[in-house]
């Protein structure tokens, strides 16, 4: 993307007007369907359709790698209007790397999706996630579209074959569902997301798409979906590998007919769609490819976010921090490293550190603990979190950065070393 990673500390719903839901219902005029045509040598669904009955409001991030996937090229270019009817997904291959064949391909996947609804080209969205550098079986996917589009439904059980036909290495699905309460009434969001590995801000290697009935200029759907993304999707890290597919897409299709009309409805719905991204983004480290750990990183007394998320990064980045947290070794010398290489100018002497809310390291050196103790208490937990904290000096202040990570396993490379072979 080409917006800043912000990662803040984590808002939680403390009000009555939001909550994540157990019910996957999907916004007022939206259906799914997930199917499958044939892409993947598994026999699983690879065709996911989102489409909203009415012309919707989107907006998009994506990648800010230089190679990018042809579909990247082609919803960026679509986004940003109020006409949008669908977003046409594939698994199995991510049309990168396909030239001039891989562009008119995603633009034909929009084509034949828009010929079924009885609308333009230019207002379906496409995203595609899989092998690189392989042209897609479109033979396949266009006897797989009418399909897809007969199966068209509103119910949970269709969001959640759609979100099961996104899926690549994923072991489960990812889905989430809030409904807020504005000023004119309930709206709702709901939101699917695939990814497992290859996982790297800005943006993690990732697809989502996020449908809302609630009425949204295009400013507002922008904005709130840029914020967001910095505050999840930007935030999480599995091998710092960015993908050349990384896309979110928002749709907003003002069915419910209430829309964010004052300052209170705005930040509303704000944290509402903070909260669901977040389950999606830390679902996908969840899912991290031959992951044990679920791993926080929490950097605190910093000067700015941005000086707090370089060095969360770094540390959720590193090897050698993720495959001691793999061996259940609270190696907190591995973790300062990692913080001092991340180019910012603190004074040592003023870092604290914990892990599991053991403290491990005070005003630059090492505090006697019960290393085997927590080790145990690592390997048990599976989530492990880190909490550095700058206490004074240079670049000290009140800012704060939270990072999801995993760690590195040998089945995370035995995954990835065979991926193509």
């Amino acid at each position: 993307m080409s917006i800043v990673s912000e990662c803040g500390n984590s808002r939680f719903f403390h009000w009555n007007f939001a909550v994540l839901s157990d019910n996957l219902a999907l916004p007022l005029g939206f259906r799914c369907s997930g199917t499958t045509c044939g892409i993947k040598d598994s026999g699983a669904s690879d065709l996911a359709l989102f489409v909203s009955d009415v012309d919707a409001v989107s907006a998009g991030v994506f990648t800010t790698n230089r190679v990018v996937g042809a579909p990247v090229t082609v919803s960026m270019a679509r986004t940003g209007r109020s006409d949008c009817r669908a977003v046409i997904i594939n698994s199995g291959n991510a049309n990168a790397c396909t030239g001039d064949q891989g562009l008119e391909d995603a633009r034909a996947m929009t084509a034949a999706v828009a010929s079924c609804l009885d609308s333009q080209a230019d207002q379906v969205l496409v995203c595609s996630t899989g092998i690189i550098g392989v042209p897609l079986p479109m033979e396949m996917i266009r006897k797989g579209i009418p399909v897809a589009i007969s199966q068209l439904d509103g119910t949970d059980a269709a969001f959640r074959n759609a979100s099961v036909a996104m899926k690549t290495t994923d072991t489960f699905e990812k889905q989430a569902t809030v409904d807020v309460v504005l000023s004119s009434g309930t709206v709702r969001i709901s939101g699917a997301a695939k990814g497992a590995a290859m996982i790297a801000p800005n943006m993690a290697t990732m697809l989502g798409v996020v449908m809302t009935d609630a009425v949204l200029t295009e400013d507002q759907a922008s904005r709130v979906l840029k914020a967001s993304v910095n505050q999840s999707f930007n935030c999480i890290t599995v091998d710092g590998h960015m993908s050349t597919s990384d896309t979110v897409l928002l749709m907003a299709n003002g069915a419910s007919g209430f829309g964010v009309q004052s300052v209170d409805d705005e930040a509303a719905f704000q944290l509402a769609f903070d909260e669901l991204s977040r389950k999606l983004a830390t679902d996908i480290i969840r899912d991290a490819e031959g992951a044990d750990h679920f791993v926080t990183v929490e950097v605190s007394g910093f000067d700015r976010r941005q000086t707090a998320t370089a060095i969360a990064k770094a540390i959720a980045e590193s090897a050698l921090v993720k495959t001691a947290i793999a061996g259940n070794d609270p190696n907190w010398g591995r973790i300062t490293s990692a913080a001092g290489y991340a180019g910012i100018d603190f004074d040592a002497n003023q870092l604290h550190l914990t892990i599991n809310d053991v403290l491990v390291f005070q005003n630059g050196v090492p505090v006697e603990f019960d290393e085997s103790s927590l080790s145990s208490t690592m390997k048990e937990a599976g989530d492990v979190v880190l909490k550095l904290t700058l206490s004074g000096g240079p670049f000290s202040g009140d800012a704060a950065a939270k990072f999801w990570t995993s760690d590195f396993t040998q089945e995370y490379v035995r995954l990835n070393s065979e991926y193509t072979t």
